[in-house]
């Protein structure tokens, strides 16, 4: 049986809340994901990570050294120029790493539920003018940067401005229009159903490319063999000591003969 054009709004309306708050579930995964990666990738560095660092710098200077006992031997001289671009590259990573701002140790439920009411309340596909949805796209990128580093109060704050703002005043839902026919509604929530939908496939691409980097990847790892009770960062620090260890005196026994 055909639907009347009220019914017909009735279920867009409905299929419209249903993808709404599996875009804000997806927006939370995501953000989850990128939250946890920060968290991994810092207790990497700092397990392990700085000793790669380490290792980098001293194979430089070894390199070095054996260039200038051999100022004649031309791969000497390259693998000298390599060495110390590694070691740049190591160092630069590693200042980059140690500048972030670190991610919170735990992601709570209370910060999840601040993110998710932020997001149901700022979201830029609730916009109906393109002003407006700018401006909830620079909100939301205040509450997502807030929940990468746990700063619950700093979203709960965002809510709060958003709430006290005299543009809340705009109106939102096509069904609150009282004296607007059902044709425009269904146009409206049509509309919106598609940017929603856009937004999904958005985030579902940077997920997919999230959960494909080589440090994700490392996490799922390491995480995994953690569970079955090894310590493969504990591991492999105690071997990464004993490679700077006999770095030095590799280091120590070009130098004796110079």
């Amino acid at each position: 049986m055909k639907l009347t054009l009220d019914q017909e709004l009735t279920r867009l309306v409905s299929d419209q809340v249903k993808l709404a708050e599996q875009v804000i579930s997806a927006e939370l995964e995501l953000e989850t994901a990128k939250t946890e990666t920060a968290q991994f990738q810092r207790r990497y560095y700092e397990m392990v990570g700085r000793f790669y660092a380490q290792l980098d710098e001293l194979d430089a200077q070894i390199a070095n050294a054996q260039a200038g006992l051999s100022p004649d031997d031309a791969a000497a001289q390259v693998h000298a120029q390599a060495a110390q671009e590694q070691a740049r590259k190591s160092a630069e990573e590693a200042g980059l790493i140690e500048a972030q701002p670190p991610p919170p140790l735990v992601i709570t439920p209370q910060l999840k539920q601040a993110f998710r009411r932020a997001a149901m309340m700022m979201h830029p596909d609730r916009a109906t003018t393109e002003p407006e949805r700018l401006r909830r796209h620079g909100l939301m990128i205040k509450v997502n940067l807030a929940y990468e580093r746990g700063d619950q109060q700093a979203i709960e704050n965002l809510v709060l401005e958003f709430i006290q703002d005299p543009r809340m005043q705009e109106i939102e839902d096509p069904e609150e229009i009282a004296d607007q026919g059902v044709e425009l509604k269904i146009l409206k929530i049509i509309r919106r159903t598609g940017q929603l939908r856009r937004r999904m496939d958005e985030i579902q691409q940077e997920l997919y490319e999230k959960k494909q980097s080589d440090i994700y990847k490392l996490k799922i790892t390491i995480e995994r063999a953690e569970l079955r009770g090894g310590d493969p960062l504990g591991d492999l620090a105690e071997q990464l000591l004993q490679e700077l260890s006999e770095r030095r005196i590799r280091l120590e026994e070009i130098a004796t003969h110079e």
